[in-house]
């Protein structure tokens, strides 16, 4: 049973990570596509596992629909990508089954619920069709991802994201030699 600490600094964590995604998704946005949202993602993913990142990106994506006025299409991508991130890295302990992850639930998933959900949004399903999302959405995975990626490189070296990984999954993965699980030695 986590204690009343641990459970606080997942929560933290969790409005820390949501925040970033908030104030950075509209910042650094290319017209179309939310890559940053993919780079927070894969970064939460890696850092907190399937149930705290899609967490995260459905909060996300209720206030930036909330705040900036963002059509469903927020929730449609990040949601998915975020679950699959977390699934992906969990199954495979590396940072690129995080990726992976992000790719199939923004890039395909997210992509194509997003036709149905922006025909009900609009009322018209004439200027729309099954795939009108899919390439700003894949595009978007896989900017984000490799620049999660990149930053990943340099987070995985800090001794205070390993900790807070061990947290969330109860033990930390290296992202080299092997990723083999890092002994509580290393984290203290």
């Amino acid at each position: 049973m986590p204690s009343h600490s641990a459970k606080l600094k997942k929560l933290m964590l969790l409005a820390m990570m949501t925040s970033l995604d908030v104030v950075l998704s509209p910042l650094f946005r290319i017209e179309g596509m939310a890559p940053m949202s993919s780079v927070i993602n894969v970064i939460a993913a890696v850092l907190m596992g399937p149930l705290y990142a899609t967490l995260m990106a459905l909060a996300c994506g209720v206030l930036r629909m909330m705040l900036l006025g963002i059509p469903p299409l927020a929730l449609t991508g990040a949601v998915f990508g975020a679950f699959f991130a977390g699934i992906g890295y969990r199954w495979g302990k590396k940072s690129e089954y995080a990726m992976l992850g992000e790719f199939i639930g923004t890039g395909i998933i997210g992509s194509l619920l997003s036709y149905p959900v922006m025909v009900w949004f609009t009322g018209s399903a004439q200027e729309l069709y099954w795939f009108v999302y899919t390439p700003r959405f894949v595009g978007a995975a896989i900017i984000g991802s490799s620049a999660a990626r990149v930053v990943l490189l340099k987070l995985q070296e800090i001794p205070l994201f390993i900790s807070m990984q061990h947290l969330f999954f109860g033990f930390a993965f290296e992202s080299h030699p092997h990723s083999l699980p890092i002994s509580r030695s290393k984290i203290k």
